[in-house]
């Protein structure tokens, strides 16, 4: 317990909301990794450091963990990690330092190895960033080397925040920038003129009550639809003729983006731009011995349910998926991510560690 918590907080005292402080944590993610005598390789990806390290024979089959080290910005003082009870607190306790510490610890060595298994640990530094297409989980698995690490395997694990579930799908994402025309005016006369960010939230309330935003699947109640940023106005006293919102859509995996950027458009007059669009996220058939393995790994750790669980958030396994790679999320319990007390539970990081190293020995004689 005392060397999965110290390498927790050590990993969360990093703030890797900055490239600075990317470029500081992956040096002693690697230099940790060297120094227990796994093979490691480090490329970059636009800059940004890309690590693997792998232990066990090329020629049996490979499971994957995968993790990230950035994180959303936050308050100084959410990196510095701080112990409550069975709660460890600060930026990426949650999403996913803590999980990526208890992945650390689960990598096989030669003291510790774990037969008939290839196990890489691939870990990322833009998870969180708004990068469509030339992300850190899309170099791991590009080929040639080069232009890629081509990295391959037979089952991939990311360690997103899924309270001990197996997460077998997620929500896909389009991020829409709306641009919204008014009117200018004095200030001191609003009435004569007509205000773009006031015409923008109204847009926005429209967009919530949109049919696609009704509907529900089997494993999401809802989409997701969130207001992220918004821009307008460029003087105190003056009506703003124009205002630009940023609105973030989690979409169900039926649902079609193109009918809803259809609908959108119904509206009202706007500028629709797509920042961007992912899609959907699909593990593969759970009668999956890999599935079957990590499930009865985490039941034995976990009380409850461990399938079927859909993920709100967007997920990189969906890099793996793309390449026919078998990926699903599984993180410890914890809450708060992105927000001001992102948390997770010391006992269920145990219990995830040993899940983890649980389902590496089954994955291994499920032939």
């Amino acid at each position: 317990m005392d060397e999965l918590l110290g390498l927790a907080e050590q990993l969360i005292s990093y703030d890797t909301s900055s490239e600075d402080g990317v470029h500081e944590a992956a040096g002693f993610v690697k230099g940790w990794l060297d120094s227990r005598g796994v093979e490691t390789e480090q490329g970059t990806c636009r800059g940004l450091p890309v690590i693997t390290a792998s232990h066990g024979d090329p020629g049996d089959s490979t499971a994957i963990f995968h993790g990230h080290i950035d994180v959303v910005p936050a308050e100084p003082g959410q990196f510095e990690a701080r112990a409550e009870g069975d709660r460890l607190y600060g930026r990426g306790a949650y999403d996913m330092k803590a999980a990526l510490a208890a992945m650390m610890l689960a990598l096989p060595t030669a003291d510790d190895p774990v037969p008939g298994l290839r196990v890489v640990l691939a870990i990322v530094s833009d998870e969180e960033s708004e990068e469509a297409e030339n992300r850190g989980s899309n170099y791991l698995v590009r080929t040639p080397p080069g232009d890629g690490m081509g990295l391959t395997g037979n089952f991939a694990i990311t360690g997103e925040p899924t309270d001990m579930h197996v997460g077998v799908a997620a929500k896909g994402v389009l991020a829409l920038r709306l641009t919204v025309a008014g009117r200018a005016a004095h200030g001191s006369t609003p009435w004569l003129g007509d205000n773009a960010i006031l015409r923008a939230v109204e847009m926005f309330r429209g967009v919530e009550s949109l049919p696609f935003a009704r509907e529900s699947s089997e494993l999401f109640d809802r989409p997701s639809i969130n207001l992220g940023r918004i821009w307008g106005g460029d003087a105190l006293n003056k009506v703003p003729d124009s205002c630009a919102i940023d609105v973030d859509i989690r979409f169900l995996p039926h649902q079609d983006p193109a009918q809803i950027r259809e609908q959108i458009a119904g509206l009202s007059p706007a500028r629709m731009e797509t920042i961007i669009e992912l899609p959907p996220v699909s593990g593969g058939g759970t009668d999956s011995p890999w599935i079957k393995a990590l499930t009865g790994a985490a039941s034995e750790h976990h009380e409850g349910l461990s399938l079927s669980v859909g993920r709100d958030g967007a997920s990189d396994a969906l890099s793996f998926i793309q390449v026919g790679i078998p990926a699903v999320e599984f993180g410890p319990v914890g809450g708060g991510h992105h927000g001001p007390e992102e948390w997770v539970s010391i006992s269920s990081l145990i219990a995830y560690r040993s899940a983890l190293r649980d389902f590496l020995f089954r994955a291994a004689l499920k032939d």
